[in-house]
């Protein structure tokens, strides 16, 4: 504690004073944005790709971790989903150069976002709803990952770049290999990564195993009793099943001139990792360690919870595999003399397979496979196609833009965890977007309809008798007639307007205000419309509603920036009045205890949950704060951020899974070929908590990151880059994830890394 309060009586030595200073000018480059950020007054962020590519190889949540207004909801090392604002899953898109990425992530917090952080030149977060230009239903907000596999610029000669990077806690190893070129007037791009992780070590008695309110044993027991009785820690060492592995390939062509630019790209990603928690583990797999469920458990679990089934639980060896082929069309034509200006165009298809199993499953042949099915791998997949344009016109004080998107994606979850059947969706999109500045007053205006279809069909056995058990019952009693009878097809159309609003002004030298009103829609998705079966990533029987309405957010952003010399200062308010807010409800112990004896057995053991509809309130601020100071040789740049979300239903309960408020503390250094940087992370305790949630303990995180560039000749230099993160070996939990408990944060992490650049 003592290491903590020195670090925060250093910075706060030099923030005390702190208002707001002159920003560096920014160049937005991703073809959805081609404006600077002094003429964005949206809430964004932009992280320098030379920043994710010399830092620790993680998961894009954990990458924007940092930032103020995001977070990250993590399911193991590889797996960490975005969250800005409080919101997460598919109130947050993540796009590739302004297209929507098509995986599977939304399926299941245990599934990666398959993206690849190669070579890419920036990642752009906008918080909050105010967008409009990207996709349709982004509540929270995008994060768009920019590259340069298409390059709209002419590569000014050859550039090769070599990176190799160690990790300490997962025994970690990764190289990568970039090259890009101009040959014969084409643009050629290829980038090469391979990672490969091992389980990674976590602090002392980080993994907990929790006894359910609805146990027999605990009927008794207040909330503060169970709180302190009815959960134990186990000292594993290391998280099991938290292995991860990928290896990414991408190639770009393109051609530029002054009327425009053509190209194309391929890129392909696999993986294979471990997933650290399982939720049969609460059903009837006696190898797993975290029995909840079990009658035979009882007060000395403790004791009970030895090497033995340790080893046990060590065996079982659950891992996901995917495969991810995306093809990309995208060019520009340059009119000139005409109303329409510039036209961009695009097209992206895109071929993605996740497959979860049993380790002792792969291999399994084709003819056995029908033997052991109930125990067989599950397959998701998604093959969707993309094509759209934007119409640009332009004159020395107006922008407009029309975009028009068309999009089309089957969904499919075959075998053992086929919890929704497979779905059809299909969005089609226009908008308008206008961007005015006029004397000190700058203006933006967006409005977007959009009209989206989801197919899907509910079985009326899983549906009404939440029997989506096989093994529950015999091939003779289902044939294939009378299965095909027990379906019932629905059709869902929306029709959702959208439109945002925002306008910034100077109020003198050094103050600027920037206000921003949106109503944004999003539609139900295909999850929460025919969900309904056994989730085990997150522990649960999921049932979605087919009757959702359409999410209505009503939100108003208030910024204050304000600058004077060395400092600088940012204030946001925002509040989101969400109508028919989607969430997953839990059942009650009463619930459960009602339908144990007649229904336990058809929920496996999983916790019965449900997609429902109230009106919800998300209200925060975000607050920097910071200055930088000139030294002889160099800068030191001192900041203080904080951001804090509340989040509650019109009766006054919390909304579940919401994050924290957080304090974070940074001190970096920058001198010609040297650079250095410090995190301080200050996590509050969440105790705002729905029913049936659990308090998660605050934690403090610091990491640090020391590089230097030396230059080996006029064509050539290595930067070797130094970090350790979780210096303080903290044993650390994200509210917002569904398994916080079962799946800690990796415990102290040293690492190095080299990169040739030539």
């Amino acid at each position: 504690m003592k290491n903590y309060k020195l670090v925060l009586l250093i910075l706060s030595t030099f923030i005390t004073n702190i208002v707001l200073a002159e920003e560096e000018e920014i160049i937005v480059t991703s073809s959805y944005i081609d404006s600077t950020l002094s003429t964005i007054e949206n809430p964004l962020h932009v992280v320098d790709g030379e920043d994710v590519t010399n830092g620790s190889t993680q998961s894009l949540g954990e990458i924007v971790d940092d930032l103020l207004g995001v977070a990250s909801s993590d399911f193991g090392y590889g797996v960490g989903q975005p969250v800005i604002r409080g919101m997460s899953g598919n109130r947050v898109k993540i796009l590739s150069n302004g297209m929507l990425i098509r995986d599977v992530s939304g399926l299941g917090p245990d599934h990666v976002n398959e993206i690849d952080l190669t070579n890419i030149q920036q990642i752009e977060i906008v918080r909050g709803p105010s967008s409009l230009l990207y996709s349709n239903g982004n509540i929270g907000g995008i994060i768009n990952i920019v590259d340069n596999t298409i390059a709209r610029k002419d590569f000014e000669g050859a550039k090769v770049s070599v990176g190799l990077e160690s990790q300490s806690v997962n025994d970690g190893d990764v190289y990568d290999f970039s090259y890009q070129n101009n040959i014969g007037g084409i643009n050629l791009s290829l980038s090469y990564k391979n990672s490969e992780f091992g389980e990674y070590d976590i602090p002392h008695g980080a993994v907990i195993h929790r006894e359910e309110e609805h146990h027999d044993e605990d009927e008794d027991h207040d909330e503060d009793e169970h709180d302190e009785h009815d959960e134990h820690e186990e000292d594993m060492g290391y998280l099991a099943n938290s292995d991860f592995e990928s290896e990414s390939k991408k190639i770009g062509l393109s051609k530029t001139g002054d009327w425009g630019y053509f190209g194309m790209s391929s890129s392909k990603i696999e993986s294979a990792y471990g997933i650290p928690f399982h939720g049969e583990g609460h059903a009837d797999h006696d190898e797993h360690a975290h029995e909840d469920e079990d009658e035979d458990h009882d007060e000395d679990h403790d004791e009970d919870h030895d090497e033995e089934g340790h080893d046990d639980h060590e065996g079982e060896r659950i891992l996901a595999m995917t495969d991810s082929d995306v093809l990309t069309l995208e060019g520009s034509y340059n009119l000139t003399g005409s109303l329409v200006n510039k036209i961009d165009y695009f097209y992206r298809d895109s071929d993605y397979m996740l497959q979860e199993q049993h380790a002792e499953e792969e291999g399994h042949e084709e003819e056995g496979h029908d033997d052991h099915h109930d125990e067989g791998p599950t397959v998701f997949s998604n093959e969707a196609s993309e094509y759209g344009a934007i119409f640009h016109l332009t004159n020395d004080s107006v922008v407009q833009k029309f975009v028009f998107n068309m999009a089309d994606e089957d969904i499919s979850i075959i075998g053992h965890e086929a919890f929704m059947n497979p779905t059809d969706n299909e969005e089609n999109s226009f908008g308008y977007y206008l961007s005015s500045q006029r004397d000190n007053v700058h203006l933006d205006f967006g409005i977007r309809h959009d009209r989206i279809s989801r197919s899907g069909s509910l079985s009326h056995d899983d549906h009404d008798e939440h029997a989506h058990e096989d093994e529950d019952h015999d091939e003779d009693e289902h044939d294939e007639d009378e299965h095909e009878e027990e379906m019932e097809y629905f059709d869902r159309d929306f029709n959702n307007t959208s439109i945002s609003l925002s306008l910034g002004s100077e109020l003198s030298d050094n103050l600027d205000l920037s206000l921003g009103y949106s109503i944004v829609k999003r539609a139900p998705s295909a999850v929460e419309l025919f969900m309904d079966g056994p989730h085990l990533a997150t522990a649960r029987f999921e049932e979605g509603d087919i009757n959702l309405d359409t999410e209505t957010s009503n939100n108003i952003d208030i910024g204050l920036h304000y600058r004077n010399g060395d400092f600088y200062g940012e204030f946001t308010y925002f509040r989101n009045d969400v109508d028919d807010y989607i969430y997953l409800k839990d059942e009650t112990e009463e619930e459960h205890e009602e339908h144990e004896d007649e229904e336990h057995g058809d929920h496996e053991g999983l916790i019965l949950a449900e997609y429902m509809q109230r009106d919800a309130e998300l209200k925060g601020y975000e607050l920097e704060l910071g200055r930088v100071i000139e030294l002889e040789k160099g800068s030191l740049t001192l900041s203080f951020s904080r951001d804090s979300v509340k989040a509650e239903f019109n009766d006054g309960s919390y909304v579940p899974r919401m994050v924290p408020a957080r304090n974070i503390y940074t001190v970096s250094y920058a001198e010609d070929d040297l650079v250095a940087k410090l995190i301080f992370k200050d996590v509050q305790k969440q105790d705002d908590l729905a029913e049936g949630e659990y308090a998660t303990d605050g934690y403090q995180m610091l990491n640090l990151r020391l590089g230097k560039t030396y230059s080996l000749n006029n064509d050539s230099e290595l930067d070797i880059n130094v970090f350790a993160n979780n210096v303080l070996d903290e044993a650390a939990r994200n509210h917002s994830s569904f398994v916080k408990d079962e799946v800690p944060l990796p415990g102290r992490n040293y690492g190095l890394s080299f990169r040739l650049n030539f």
